[in-house]
């Protein structure tokens, strides 16, 4: 009887234990991907802000599927000046940014379609409220590819604001 009492246990320890390992087969997983085409852009990104004071403190480039957000989460100081760039795959037809601040309020929200001036580069600049973790949500819609390769860069402000 005890025996049989522990083989129930054993494998239903065993059960659950394999299903909690199977369900971390579905967290999100960035992947990076070939920014090729828009070495150019990123480049002269780069050069723009260093020239304005600042900083690159992150970049990533990131496999996206369209019409799916991808997560980011960034540590932000209170009162500094931050400059975040989005560019997404040039067929994209839709762009769009979110920031959330640590207790999930949005403080940034940019939309851009294909053909605005702008096109598939999204940048705004922000100064943290309070020294918290921060999630950036880009997403990019493309009729014709499922999966999209985006490239995200943060800037801190490290000049004295005059220049």
């Amino acid at each position: 009887m005890i025996s049989n009492l522990y083989r129930i246990v054993s494998i239903s320890l065993l059960l659950l234990f394999s299903n909690s390992l199977l369900a971390q087969n579905d967290v999100i997983r960035q992947e990076s991907c070939d920014v090729g085409s828009y070495q150019r852009t990123i480049d002269s990104l780069k050069q723009f802000y260093s020239e304005r004071g600042f900083s690159l403190f992150r970049e990533a480039s990131m496999t996206m599927e369209s019409e799916y957000e991808m997560p980011i989460v960034i540590p932000m100081q209170q009162g500094t000046w931050y400059q975040f760039i989005f560019i997404g795959d040039p067929t994209s037809k839709l762009y769009e940014v979110r920031m959330f601040d640590y207790s999930e309020k949005q403080v940034v929200y940019k939309k851009n379609m294909w053909g605005d001036v702008d096109g598939n580069v999204i940048s705004f600049d922000y100064i943290a409220q309070f020294s918290e973790y921060h999630m950036i949500k880009p997403v990019q819609v493309n009729k014709k590819k499922k999966k999209l390769c985006g490239y995200v860069m943060l800037f801190k402000r490290t000049a004295p604001r005059g220049n």
